[in-house]
């Protein structure tokens, strides 16, 4: 899913549209959805176009992530280089090339 630029920085991944690509981090209960893979790399401008790209890779994670309203379901939590999206701009939080997020299931008990 990366395009590699001759005339880019070695190491950094920019699609031919300015789409940037990202390495999400997969959390176990989701994993049979993406294969077993713990981190998966997708092309996206911002969460929102993640969230898709994720669907359009690995069909039927969209529903486990978002509610049918389309906001990040409340056990669900969402982090771009270590920042819950929800204190950033949601799910229109940008995204550039090489972030890292990470997709976190909530945990309750006590």
């Amino acid at each position: 899913m990366r395009c590699f630029r001759p005339d880019s920085p070695k190491g950094t991944s920019k699609s031919r549209k300015g789409i940037m690509a990202v390495s999400v981090s997969i959390p176990t209960p989701l994993r049979a959805l993406t294969g077993q893979k713990d981190t998966v790399e997708v092309e996206a401008k911002d969460v929102h176009a993640m969230l898709a790209s994720l669907e359009k890779s690995f069909p039927g994670i969209h529903d486990r992530l978002v509610d049918e309203k389309g906001e990040v379901r409340r056990f669900v939590n969402i982090y771009v280089g270590g920042e819950d999206i929800r204190f950033l701009q949601n799910q229109q939080t940008p995204l550039k090339a090489g972030d890292e997020v990470s997709i976190v299931p909530a945990i309750a008990g006590g």
